[in-house]
């Protein structure tokens, strides 16, 4: 006998030979141990048709699952750590780039901070699906602009005057064309500085320090067929910040969101001041709007 609830789930997803169903797992950040994979493999070939198809949100699913199993696949995956995951109206996947634990470019830890985000969010039933992303700088490998809601690592470089060597490094690595050398020193064009940090890495002589490094939290992105980057909502500068940020954008899209409209196209219609003054109500003045 079939279990209706279980099959409502988001993470059941419905094939198109309606007899049998994909299972979507829930994998923050998108990190599995070996013992994981291997485990995975094994319900696949009991269960599936013996294949993992990776999915662009970091995920993974499990496809051709006849729908009798449910049951026994649900209890498998949560004994392995990857429960069944979400797909529906509700907070989806959260993904995230290496970070710091790997990436050189990285301005922030990701995958510890997608745990803590999954903890406080996931599945939560929402009028929208909503989809978020964090990348540790602003080259934005996992495109967090085009997620409904974006966290991206940034740091703002500190020139102190007299240090500068003017080896001329760090006008050669600014991919923004925001470093110039002028009289023999490197000179920072503030205007065209997005904040990625790389002169900062890259200086031999470790002479540009870090005046203030921040997670830029972006709403509104958009994929599909009419593709919209995210706005700037608020800068922060702690994780604990950027969960409680998360989580009262969160809880103001259940309050206040319509169904059946992406966030982006809501923001659009109610116009994107007046969204955002409601969300910023919902944190208090303490939390910056971005810069």
């Amino acid at each position: 006998m079939q279990d209706h609830t279980l099959y409502s789930r988001g993470g059941i997803i419905t094939e198109r030979d309606a007899d049998y169903a994909t299972v979507r797992l829930r994998v923050p950040a998108g990190v599995l141990s070996a013992a994981q994979v291997k485990q995975l493999g094994k319900i696949s070939e009991k269960y599936g048709d013996g294949s993992l198809h990776l999915t662009m949100r970091q995920t993974v699913e499990i496809p051709h699952v006849n729908p009798d199993n449910l049951v026994k696949i649900a209890k498998a995956l949560e004994k392995n750590g990857t429960p069944i995951g979400a797909e529906q109206n509700e907070v989806v996947n959260i993904m995230a780039c290496p970070g710091t634990e790997r990436c050189k470019y990285a301005n922030c830890e990701t995958i510890d901070l997608a745990r803590k985000i999954d903890e406080r969010v996931f599945g939560k039933e929402l009028p929208i699906r909503l989809r978020i992303a964090i990348s540790g700088c602003t080259y934005m490998c996992n495109s967090p602009l085009l997620n409904d809601i974006g966290i991206i690592g940034r740091i703002r470089p500190l020139r102190v005057p007299g240090l500068c060597t003017g080896c001329g490094t760090c006008v050669e690595y600014c991919k923004q064309c925001a470093i110039a050398l002028k009289n023999g020193v490197s000179v920072l064009d503030e205007s065209k500085c997005v904040q990625c940090g790389i002169c900062i890495h890259s200086c031999p002589y470790h002479l540009l320090k870090s005046e203030y490094a921040h997670y830029q939290i972006t709403v509104g992105g958009r994929r599909g067929d009419s593709p919209a980057p995210g706005r700037e909502l608020v800068t922060v500068e702690t994780e604990e910040e950027v969960i409680e940020v998360i989580d009262r954008i969160v809880y103001w899209v259940y309050r206040t969101a319509w169904s059946g409209r992406p966030l982006a196209d809501q923001m659009d219609e109610i116009g994107y001041d007046k969204f955002a003054e409601g969300i910023r109500k919902e944190f208090g003045p303490e939390v910056p709007a971005a810069e």
